[in-house]
């Protein structure tokens, strides 16, 4: 079996309730003192009447609030140095806010995270037409993506940890997919409040995958502003650079000497203005970068995120070989998030653990193709803490 092979064929082998949102003091995340058993209530429905839930968990200090529509992260909170809590994702208080205006807040991404250029694509001899979302490009799965589907969700707690079991099958066809995709992703609070994301797909015929999470991050609290004082190590030597439509290359290039060199610890927007052509075709960072590590079996840290004001800190491990750094470069004020507060471009950052842009025309990129009799796997471990 060759590497490119083991991408996805089992990698790995192997808000809240509004009385909790934004104040109040708990236990500092890490200490197992917080578990809650998930529990319902209903948050709304989408225009066609269908009702769309939201799940409440916590354990180890973290709060995590989770939608059946579209498997969002509507909500997810840590506590600073002091102890005080805040939501540190973007998001809307209201089902029809995420309907309207949401450039993919919280969401599960599928079938294929990130663009495939044209919409297009050819495995074993066949070409495959995906819908055109963003510019000449398809995004995201398509206009109708599994961010925008009702997931089936079923609630757990064992051993000192707290989940649920989202899952959806994916019709032969959908969004000009091939094969039927049986999709299954466990939201999981650890005893320690590690949030952990696991993935697994499987299919009827041949078909391309790379599952992800949107999460917009905002470690002072959404609605605070700018996320450019943020510090972030990224274990990443190279990148893929892009066209003007943002569709790699093919080239992995060195971040030395160049804005996207973060391999030591550096604020986001410390080079954000820089006049390098590939912050000006992103308006900012809209890039992958290949990760250090590669492909690995059980996730690997690979990242890290610190804010010198709330002293939080974020740590990502995965078993993924690439990560999009996206830095809310869209958000232009147009619409209010949870707090109330407009967002604006650069009050975000988002690290979205993934195979590459368009791999399924880049024959040098790590594969996505999946197979009947194969198993998809990948997961992502995001670890809150603090600084002094």
């Amino acid at each position: 079996m060759t590497t490119s092979r083991r991408t996805v064929i089992a990698a790995a082998a192997a808000g809240l309730a509004a009385s909790m949102t934004t104040t109040g003091t708990a236990r500092a995340a890490g200490t197992g003192a917080e578990l809650r058993p998930p529990s319902r209530e209903p948050f709304g429905q989408l225009p066609d009447g269908t009702r769309v839930d939201r799940w409440t968990l916590a354990a180890g200090g973290t709060r995590l609030g989770v939608l059946s529509y579209g498997g969002i992260v509507q909500s997810l909170e840590v506590p600073d140095r002091r102890g005080r809590y805040a939501n540190i994702s973007l998001g809307f208080g209201n089902v029809g806010d995420y309907v309207t205006h949401s450039p993919y807040f919280g969401a599960l991404i599928g079938r294929y995270g990130n663009r495939i250029a044209e919409g297009r694509f050819t495995l074993d001899g066949e070409t495959y037409q995906l819908p055109v979302n963003d510019g000449p490009n398809s995004l995201h799965g398509g206009d109708k993506g599994f961010d925008k589907l009702i997931w089936d969700v079923e609630p757990w707690a064992r051993g000192g940890e707290t989940g649920l079991t989202l899952s959806l099958t994916s019709p032969d066809g959908d969004m000009g997919y091939p094969g039927t995709l049986r999709v299954r992703v466990d939201y999981i609070l650890t005893r320690t409040g590690a949030f952990r994301i696991v993935y697994e797909a499987t299919t009827t015929a041949p078909t391309v995958v790379n599952l992800t999470n949107h999460t917009y991050f905002n470690l002072s609290g959404e609605g605070s502003g700018s996320v450019y004082d943020h510090e972030l190590q990224l274990d990443a030597s190279r990148f893929t650079p892009v066209g003007e439509t943002l569709i790699p290359t093919g080239e992995l290039a060195r971040v030395a000497g160049t804005p996207f060199d973060f391999r030591r610890a550096k604020p986001i927007g410390e080079d954000i203005r820089e006049a390098h052509q590939q912050v000006l075709y992103g308006q900012g960072f809209d890039h992958n970068f290949v990760l250090d590590k590669g492909i690995t079996p059980r996730p690997e840290n690979a990242m890290k995120v610190t804010d010198p004001a709330s002293g939080r800190t974020l740590r990502i491990a995965t078993t993924e070989p690439g990560v999009q750094l996206y830095t809310g470069n869209f958000l232009d004020g147009s619409f209010a998030g949870t707090s109330g507060r407009v967002y604006r471009q650069g009050d975000a950052f988002c690290l979205e653990t993934q195979h590459f842009p368009d791999s399924p025309n880049q024959p040098d990129f790590p594969s996505t193709v999946l197979r009947p009799g194969e198993r998809y796997r990948s997961e992502t471990v995001h670890t809150f803490g603090t600084t002094r």
